[in-house]
């Protein structure tokens, strides 16, 4: 079978496809057939050596894909061949708080990866996704997609009238901008592109705000919510935005840390004088991941896939990724 394989400390552009072995599957394994695979920043990370865990040395790379099951083991009691399903990014977190050693099962960058035609997976390891959903748009869902649920439904609810800012318009803030108008939000987006602002109000954003032309965005957050600020903050800039989410954001409300874009420090005073919470988190559990999968299936809602590359192109397709100028996902097609 073809796969990508990258080797700890070389450049992108030294990816290649290589040929494998095929997978073998056990009593309790599916074998795969993958039809597709999403791009993260986090996948560049792993591919630029600056992954923050100790990675293996050689690695297929990318965390979030979809495909069909074309073999069952004999001990499955839930997967049958031609289910169309989509791995976990965390391989051994089913249910309850992610503990310390999950984090040494995430797919591609301490274990193997999806950027392969085939692959083997224990039968709790993959989760049955929505219907409606193409293989390219179920790929967009298992880091960038589930994380935003785990911020949307976690500790602090995002319930209908409640407001939501949501830096961006790359794969989590798209994501977000669509669950959280599936659930009654008033929703408010920031980009430097005012056709991407065009794009965002299309699919339902009530506010947006370029931060090129309006660099002080949090006091137009402020303004915005009658100098209330938002309930709600979906935080993927980094040290360089979070003390204007913290502005933005009412007192007692919530930060979601989900980005490492760029680096910085912030004096805590500012978190102590809004008694804001700031939570960063790495994406769900097998069991948020269901409730995600009933509520799109619900809703309807179609992620977002901006462009969808060949699977010999993932080396141009990463360095798309790193430019930023797209909107919402970018996928690797493998089938």
């Amino acid at each position: 079978m073809k796969a990508y394989q990258y080797r700890m400390g070389e450049p992108i552009a030294a990816l290649q496809i290589v040929d494998l072995p095929m997978p073998s599957f056990g009593p309790g394994q599916v074998l795969i057939k993958m039809h597709a695979a999403s791009l993260n920043f986090r996948d560049l990370l792993v591919v630029t050596g600056q992954f923050p865990r100790v990675q293996q040395e050689v690695i297929i790379p990318l965390s979030d894909g979809a495909g069909e099951v074309v073999e069952v083991g004999s001990r499955v009691t839930t997967l049958k061949r031609g289910d169309r399903v989509t791995p976990l990014y965390c391989q051994s977190w089913v249910a309850g708080e992610m503990q310390d050693s999950d984090t040494a099962w995430s797919l591609g960058g301490c274990i193997d990866g999806v950027a392969a035609e085939y692959l083997t997976f224990d039968e709790m390891g993959v989760l049955k996704f929505p219907d409606h959903l193409s293989y390219e748009e179920a790929a967009t869902l298992p880091c960038a997609g589930l994380t935003v649920w785990n911020s949307l439904h976690g500790p602090c609810p995002l319930s209908a009238g409640d407001s939501l800012l949501t830096l961006g318009t790359g794969g989590v803030s798209i994501h977000a901008l669509q669950m959280a108008r599936a659930a009654g939000a008033e929703v408010i987006v920031t980009s430097s592109s005012d056709e991407k602002l065009a794009r965002a109000k299309a699919l339902g954003a009530d506010h947006v705000i370029n931060y090129v032309t309006t660099p002080d965005w949090d006091v137009a957050v402020r303004e915005i919510t009658g100098g209330r600020g938002v309930d709600h903050v979906i935080e993927n800039g980094g040290g360089a935005t979070l003390l204007r989410s913290i502005k933005s954001t009412k007192r007692g409300g919530w930060i979601h840390i989900i980005g490492l874009i760029a680096p910085g420090e912030i004096d805590p005073v500012h978190i102590l004088l809004t008694g804001v919470t700031l939570r960063g988190k790495e994406v769900g559990s097998r069991e948020m991941f269901a409730a995600m999968n009933r509520s799109l299936s619900h809703s309807k809602i179609r992620p977002v896939v901006d462009k969808l590359f060949a699977f010999d192109q993932l080396p141009e397709a990463l360095v798309e990724l790193g430019a930023g100028n797209h909107f919402g996902k970018l996928v690797l097609s493998i089938a």
